[in-house]
């Protein structure tokens, strides 16, 4: 107690001694907490004001249109050597936002997702802050834990008492997952031996399926040319017949059939492919079965819509993509196997001793990872579970009823306007329709009408763009002139968001 302040002081190591390690100094933490804290807080407060509270705003506009090198000036994407004061941080998020497309709008038709779901956008906030990784309990605990639950209850909505599953990024890498574990089933051997040796394996998809059936045969080494595109009829369904047909004539000419994917929900017309009888063939030939449902899959969640997906159980494995119908948010994409044989993790597991030792003091069943493709993976399964935790299973079915019943309503009102004309009745939520404005509409549907109305669609996608009305998409398909193609999804969506879409496309065409 009698020692002097200055011996006292020295007697506590100093924290201020400077450690310096090639050059570094290693003293503390270099970032500013504090500041970083007050711009997490300004930001989180311009994406309440300017994103969410404008989300459903019909005011608002859909998009903010500037031509890409306009686009790149007005942002200023170049980095330097110098970082930015937070003041200016916020001025660059104010503009990305004000450029950036609002999907979340109530008009914005544009693709197979809208509109905003709030508890998946909590979800997503809290897995953003968080920051994990879903491949061992370990790192990721919760989230394993909820991604279980998630698939378990997905596998009981397809109709199997047990099965297999794994999040991924996309509909296209589940697509991917399928046939890779399809050719692992028909050939084991194939993992460690590569494709030496095998023979020509072909896989049977419908000539409306999804382009990631192409990409993913070129990936794995497959080969374009031994994807069979089965002949569909005037909506769009794969047909039984041309199926069966297809397969004796690959069997006689020495390929190896190993893969039939139907689709449940095509991506332009929305079309259901018939899964009993496909399925039957399958059984027959001893084809693996998967069904691309990344769109159409949510309808297994609607009691009066379910029966689209007649026949999903029989299927071997399944693509279902909440993101879109259910608007659990980008990505949310789930791949689905009856199997429960562990064959999922069996072809895609690496054992990474780093990762997945088995001695740990848990159960390392929950190590799940290993059934990826992927090291690191988001939690994407939360964003589903926070929205059906708040939604409650009636919720999501009525999520799909009402978009279903938006549509029906959209299309009568197309059959009752001069100068709309719908391609066929559709089964699903997807609209498929020509604007024919009043110049053509007393000519002969020949081929100088046809080329004419081909540039009808484009020219008023672009001037409903430049004025950010709202956004809806166009596309030319098998032999037909472009035309629009609306989609429901959000909930937010009303009958007047309806009207005002065959007014607007009227208004923006009309002097054609």
């Amino acid at each position: 107690s009698c020692l002097l302040p200055d011996a006292k002081q020295k007697m506590v190591p100093s924290r201020k001694n400077v450690v310096l390690v090639d050059g570094v100094i290693l003293n503390g933490p270099t970032t500013d907490a504090k500041a970083g804290e007050r711009f997490v807080e300004d930001a989180c407060r311009l994406i309440m004001e300017e994103v969410i509270l404008k989300a459903t705003d019909i005011r608002e506009k859909v998009c903010e249109w500037r031509p890409p090198e306009e686009l790149k000036r007005l942002l200023d994407l170049e980095l330097r050597d110098a970082g930015e004061p937070h003041h200016r941080l916020l001025e660059r998020c104010q503009d990305i936002i004000r450029y950036s497309v609002k999907t979340n709008h109530p008009r914005f038709f544009n693709q197979l997702y809208a509109g905003l779901d709030y508890y998946s956008l909590v979800a997503r906030f809290m897995t953003e802050a968080l920051n994990p990784s879903v491949y061992t309990y370990e790192v990721s605990p919760v989230f394993l834990l909820v991604e279980e639950a998630v698939l378990k209850k997905m596998i009981e909505f397809i109709g199997w008492k047990e099965g297999d599953g794994i999040f991924n990024p996309g509909g296209s890498v589940s697509n991917m997952y399928a046939m890779n574990l399809a050719r692992y089933k028909y050939c084991p051997d194939i993992k460690e031996k590569g494709l030496s040796g095998l023979p020509r394996l072909i896989l049977f998809t419908s000539a409306e399926c999804h382009y990631s059936m192409k990409k993913s045969a070129s990936f794995l080494g497959i080969g374009t040319e031994n994807v069979c595109f089965v002949e569909t009829d005037g909506r769009g369904k794969m047909i039984p017949e041309e199926l069966e047909k297809r397969v004796q004539e690959a069997e006689k000419e020495g390929a190896a059939p190993f893969l039939v994917c139907a689709t449940s929900g095509t991506t332009v017309l929305g079309a259901f492919d018939p899964l009993d009888e496909i399925a039957d063939i399958c059984e027959r030939h001893g084809l693996w079965l998967h069904v691309d449902a990344s769109w159409g899959g949510s309808a297994l969640m609607s009691r009066k819509h379910c029966r689209l997906l007649q026949g999903i159980h029989r299927a071997d494995s399944v693509a279902w993509n909440p993101h879109k119908m259910l608007m659990a948010g980008i990505q949310c994409c789930a791949f689905l196997v009856k199997d429960k044989s562990d064959l999922l993790k069996r072809c895609y597991s690496a054992n990474a001793s780093y990762l997945f030792q088995q001695d740990k003091f848990y159960d390392v069943s929950y190590d799940t990872g290993d059934k990826s493709i992927q090291c690191s993976r988001r939690p994407d399964a939360f964003k589903f579970w926070m929205a059906w935790k708040a939604l409650g299973t009636l919720g999501l079915e009525e999520r799909v009823n009402r978009a279903l019943a938006l549509s029906r309503y959209l299309v009568e009102e197309i059959k009752k306007r001069e100068g709309f004309k719908l391609l066929m009745e559709p089964e699903y939520a997807n609209i498929c329709f020509w604007y024919i404005p009043p110049s053509l509409r007393q000519m002969e549907e020949g081929p100088e009408f046809w080329a004419k109305l081909h540039l009808v669609a484009p020219a008023i996608k672009e001037r409903m763009m430049k004025k950010g009305s709202l956004m809806l998409g166009y596309q030319p398909h098998r032999g037909k002139v472009n035309f629009f193609r609306q989609v429901v999804i959000s909930p937010q969506v009303s009958r007047e968001d309806m009207d005002f879409l065959l007014d607007e496309i009227d208004l923006l065409g009309r002097d054609m």
